[in-house]
């Protein structure tokens, strides 16, 4: 196997294991809000900063888009092949890492929107971190949240998915690879 092989292999393993273990963790924490909460049971955590309360959100963030629960449905089915193809093309670390975040987070809420009440496609995201007086959210919520801003700051830093910087290939006037 070629030095190149074995880093596009690993950036790979990088992508599933934050896949996985984001993913797990987001289903194995609304399992446990589940069997050992009420709905609408509020817990303090560390008061008055942060609170478990359990929530069935049918909508987007901040409860946006209630009624159309189909649409979130479709838009993350959509991200998430997305974000596969984009695996493929991967040769960042870091890229990797934000991929793998972001297809755990969306493939987290697309379990809940295709499995749990009230039914297929239009099953509501179990949320349960609460910041008072700001959101109410979960494990794959923060997934996606940390993600994008991390994949922002790759965009605006001129990385790209291959590897390399914009600004490098302006200023070097060649197409090295900046591996990371």
């Amino acid at each position: 196997m070629t030095p190149t092989a074995a880093r596009a292999r690993h950036r790979g393993w990088i992508s599933v294991l934050v896949f996985v273990v984001g993913y797990v963790l987001d289903q194995l924490t609304k399992r446990w809000v589940e069997t050992t909460m009420t709905e609408g049971q509020v817990t303090d955590v560390l008061p008055p900063v942060l609170r478990w309360h359990f929530i069935r959100n049918p909508g987007a963030a901040f409860s946006i888009g209630e009624d159309h629960t189909w649409v979130f449905t479709i838009i993350q089915c959509s991200v998430a092949v997305v974000v596969v193809v984009l695996l493929f093309r991967v040769r960042s670390s870091v890229w990797a890492v934000a991929l793998g975040g972001l297809l755990g987070g969306v493939l987290g809420n697309v379990t809940d929107r295709l499995l749990r009440p009230p039914g297929f496609g239009v099953g509501h995201v179990v949320d349960f971190i609460a910041l008072p007086n700001f959101a109410i959210f979960n494990i794959a919520d923060s997934l996606i949240v940390c993600s994008m801003i991390v994949i922002v700051l790759l965009m605006f830093t001129g990385r790209r998915l291959d590897g390399t910087r914009e600004a490098s290939e302006q200023a070097a006037g060649s197409g090295r690879d900046v591996e990371d």
